[in-house]
């Protein structure tokens, strides 16, 4: 037996039923039994007619034309890298620097460091990409092909040529291959911006590496999520949520609509267990298409720049700015010298409109201003303190190592204070400002030292190493000014905290629990 099998054996004893009850759902299992038989036996099963299942054959019969028409786009991407193997000790992680967690296998390396010194090794993985134009041009994820000294490309003919690397851009975590062919067949870009929640879709590509050429079925689960294991606000998220299962090796296949047209990129998944877990997602055609042609021209992709990081309008927060409806994006901070700074935008500003459209929310907002060039002119319909106002404003251009900060993300061992927050604050102190590395525009505030789990504060995603800098739109110098600020809160009422945290300022509404008194 195998060890599987065991498994569910013994499984399966775990949960086994009182005798008595077993008995009682074994006559009933013998009596469904032999109705089913005599019920078979009368019936004489024979095939239902076209006429009862013309609606299932038929949507099988679009299934496979689907299937048909993308399949010879996609493609099998096999890597050869270099990389430097890490000391780990968690089980299952892999040796490939700057990967999130979770996909450490996505796309198939092998390896795990044992201790010792660094050293190179050689590493292969396994990815999958689909073709966007006859003479050979590959689309796929950057994590797929990022470092690597070889890459073989297998066609769906099963032709397998030799890839060479166009560009990455870490950005969007997306890459090109070219390989050298003519007349392949290529996949038509589709309109990620009119998916809707519910609407079919196929994911194609190589699961586990080796089981080429898969197709799955599923629907959009949701759209303009954020990626799920980015680390940089400024990366564009609008990811798409799929349910159709993604495993490793799918990362840089094709996300299609009905119509057989590119919707996505898939990405990543969310698991516990490394394999399809319900939860998948795609970089969205919108930005794939726009980041692949810089990548075809020039090698590299000039992001458009505006100096601010954001949240989304929320009912929770909307009152906070006087708004009457939940949209938009607020801007949460502004980087000083930058354009949004030179353009008179402001912290607690809403963005409502780009251009004369409809602003959905702060990833609708970074997924458009990403797409410009560098010099572009854009006209901002905002609101201020609830007053509508129009500001004009230049795209400047993204730089990889504009205003990082390095980060404090130590675990908290200690015991936090009580109170109806959930969070024991400091002073911004000289040792705090270079422990933290905050920027010089960050002149007070509250560091978060502590954060009981499961508290208010906790729920609102502070963390030890975030500082607090105004308590509902209110400046707070010190820890002593915001433990003021949040016992002169009325009870029930909700507080907006202008928080930075790794390298950004972003709003956060805390729902106190008013029975404890401290702060």
């Amino acid at each position: 037996m195998s060890q599987s099998t065991n498994k569910l054996v013994s499984r399966a004893a775990r949960f086994a039923m009182p005798a008595v009850v077993a008995t009682a759902v074994a006559l009933g299992s013998v009596a469904v039994v032999n109705h089913t038989r005599v019920h078979a036996a009368a019936a004489s099963a024979s095939p239902l007619d076209d006429a009862s299942v013309a609606a299932l054959t038929s949507l099988d019969q679009a299934m496979e034309s689907l299937a048909a028409r993308v399949t010879p786009a996609v493609v099998n991407i096999a890597v050869t890298a270099r990389v430097t193997e890490e000391p780990t000790s968690q089980e299952g992680e892999g040796p490939i620097q700057g990967l999130p967690p979770g996909l450490g296998q996505f796309f198939g390396f092998g390896g795990g460091g044992q201790g010792g010194p660094q050293q190179p090794q050689t590493e292969h993985g396994i990815g999958s990409g689909v073709i966007i134009s006859p003479d050979g041009y590959i689309v796929t994820n950057g994590h797929v092909v990022d470092g690597a000294t070889q890459i073989r490309v297998t066609l769906h003919d099963r032709r397998i040529l030799t890839g060479k690397l166009m560009g990455i851009d870490k950005l969007t975590d997306l890459a090109v291959v070219k390989v050298d062919a003519h007349d392949l067949p290529a996949i038509s870009w589709g309109d990620s911006g009119k998916l809707q929640p519910g609407q079919t879709v196929l994911a194609f590509g190589s699961p586990f590496g080796y089981l080429q050429f898969s197709v799955t079925r599923g629907i959009v689960s949701a759209l303009n999520r954020p990626d799920p294991y980015s680390t940089d606000a400024r990366k564009p998220g609008a990811f798409i949520q799929t349910d159709a299962a993604i495993n490793p090796g799918n990362s840089g296949g094709p996300l299609v609509n009905a119509h057989g047209e590119l919707v996505g990129i898939n990405t990543s998944i969310i698991t516990s267990s490394g394999s399809f877990a319900g939860a998948g997602f795609a970089i969205p055609s919108q930005i794939v298409k726009a980041t692949t042609a810089q990548l075809i021209q020039h090698g590299h992709v000039d992001h458009g720049y505006l100096g601010i990081s954001m949240n989304d309008v929320t009912p929770d927060n909307a009152r906070f700015f006087n708004l009457q409806d939940a949209s938009g994006a607020i801007v949460a901070q502004v980087t000083p010298n930058s354009p949004a700074a030179r353009a008179g935008l402001r912290q607690g500003d809403v963005i409502a409109q780009l251009n004369g459209q409809r602003i959905a929310n702060g990833s609708a907002l970074q997924v458009a201003v990403s797409e410009d060039a560098p010099g572009t002119k854009l006209a901002l319909g905002i609101l201020r303190d609830g007053k509508a106002m129009s500001l004009d404003i230049t795209v400047g251009q993204y730089h990889a190592n504009k205003g990082e900060v390095a980060t404090n993300d130590g675990d908290d061992q200690g015991a936090p204070q009580s109170g109806k927050l959930g969070l024991a604050v400091g002073d911004v102190t000289a040792e705090a400002r270079q422990q933290l590395q905050l920027p010089e525009s960050i002149r007070g505030g509250a560091v978060v030292e502590q954060v009981r789990p499961d508290s208010p504060a906790s729920d609102a995603g502070l963390r030890p190493g975030d500082v607090i800098l105004e308590v509902d739109r209110h400046a707070t110098g010190s820890a002593d000014q915001f433990v003021s600020a949040v016992h002169g809160t009325t009870g029930g009422k909700d507080l907006l905290l202008l928080v930075w945290s790794k390298g950004n300022a972003s709003y956060r509404t805390v729902h106190p629990d008013d029975n404890k008194q401290n702060g």
